[in-house]
């Protein structure tokens, strides 16, 4: 049941009157670029970050250091986690991208890279706790409650993903601050899995005597078309050859070459499917070796994790006078794939409404921020409550 001592029908106009604010820190996090990438620039970013949740919260967050990479990690009381916040502030885009596509809030849309993917989520986060501390007047309120930054989430979380886990195990919610093009919650997501198939083989001069040599291209040319067709349409299961690179020179046998594969699966059955497959992988030719890493990196997100807070969040937006949440399965992966697929109850998609998340058309809409900031705080009243 919701916390009684949180006036819900006083959330939105709370929300509404943070909305300057609000605005003003976007400008702060989006201008201090954030490139995965760039360890140093990600660690600036959270240095900076949490000078930003020490001023609005009054309390500074643990700075968490895996391998280099740079995570935010605050707890509320010192009792057992009951509600994880999950943001994170490192993006997609290239330092120098704010020259062409600048800070901005015109016509009621807010821009600049991150804006949508996933900034405002993470600004969002901070004010809902913000307004929940105003709201109940003591920090101890909010015992159970993280608030969890991580800095690698654009390069599949491989230092966050143990971090992330371990924090939400045994958690009654999960809160994932991804944005939504349309506004639907995610109830579903597709598990991810990445590999990189390199074939081996021998170079020789392709004009004086080809017949010396083992054509890595025309091995990896044969296993492609079996690579793709591991994919089961019917299932959800998409299993596709991307980046390609092969050879040295125009007039030498190729020795090496290689094909990155995309795979998202509804199901882990799929996966653990793709994966054996993917690994008995082997070479024809004569000569020829055939080498695949890489794995599963995200499991299904499936509907069951989600249903229980979707119910939530669609009773509380009744009792906000906010409009009712619609909810969706997308493809995409996100961190909430690793909660989920703990079986912890997860939500997803709470952040920002917009569109173009890794596009030149990245955005987010500026009165969709209030509302639903406001339906953040009243999930983490709701579940925060004994």
């Amino acid at each position: 049941m919701t916390d009684r001592s949180v006036d819900l029908a006083a959330l939105p106009d709370a929300a509404q009157a943070r909305l300057p604010q609000i605005l003003t820190d976007l400008e702060r996090v989006i201008t201090l670029e954030t490139p995965s990438e760039d360890l140093a620039a990600v660690a600036a970013g959270a240095r900076d970050l949490a000078a930003l949740i020490e001023e609005r919260l009054g309390t500074a967050p643990e700075v968490v250091e895996i391998d280099g990479v740079t995570h935010l990690r605050l707890r509320f009381g010192s009792g057992p986690v009951k509600v994880v916040l999950l943001n994170h502030q490192d993006t997609v885009w290239p330092h120098g991208t704010l020259e062409r596509l600048p800070f901005s809030t015109a016509d009621g849309i807010l821009r600049g890279p991150g804006s949508f993917d996933m900034l405002t989520g993470t600004i969002m986060s901070i004010h809902a706790t913000a307004m929940l501390l105003d709201a109940l007047g003591d920090a101890a309120a909010l015992d159970g409650l993280t608030l969890l930054i991580t800095g690698d989430e654009e390069l599949g979380s491989t230092t966050s993903s143990q971090l992330i886990r371990e924090e939400a195990a045994g958690a009654r919610a999960v809160y994932v601050m991804e944005a939504s093009a349309a506004g639907a919650l995610k109830l579903a997501r597709k598990g991810t899995s990445d590999y990189h198939v390199t074939v081996y083989g021998k170079a020789a001069h392709a004009g004086l005597e080809p017949e010396k040599g083992v054509n890595a291209g025309l091995e990896l040319a044969r296993l492609m078309p079996l690579i793709a067709d591991l994919a089961d349409a019917e299932k959800g299961t998409t299993v596709v050859p991307t980046t390609l690179s092969g050879g040295t020179t125009p007039n030498t046998v190729p020795a090496e070459a290689s094909v990155h594969v995309d795979v998202r699966a509804r199901l882990i059955e799929e996966q653990q499917r793709i994966e054996e497959q993917m690994k008995a992988l082997t070479a024809q030719l004569p000569g020829a070796r055939v080498e695949v890493t890489g794995g599963i990196n995200r499991p299904p997100f499936e509907r069951d994790a989600a249903a229980h807070l979707f119910d939530r969040a669609v009773a509380l937006a009744a009792e906000l006078g906010i409009a009712e949440p619609t909810g969706t399965a997308v493809g995409g992966a996100s961190d909430g794939n690793f909660t989920a697929g703990d079986g912890i109850p997860t939500l997803d998609g709470l952040g920002a409404v917009g569109d173009g998340a890794h596009a030149e058309h990245e955005h987010a809409i500026i009165s969709e921020i209030p509302p639903r900031t406001a339906l953040l705080a009243a999930l983490i009243a709701d579940q925060l409550a004994d």
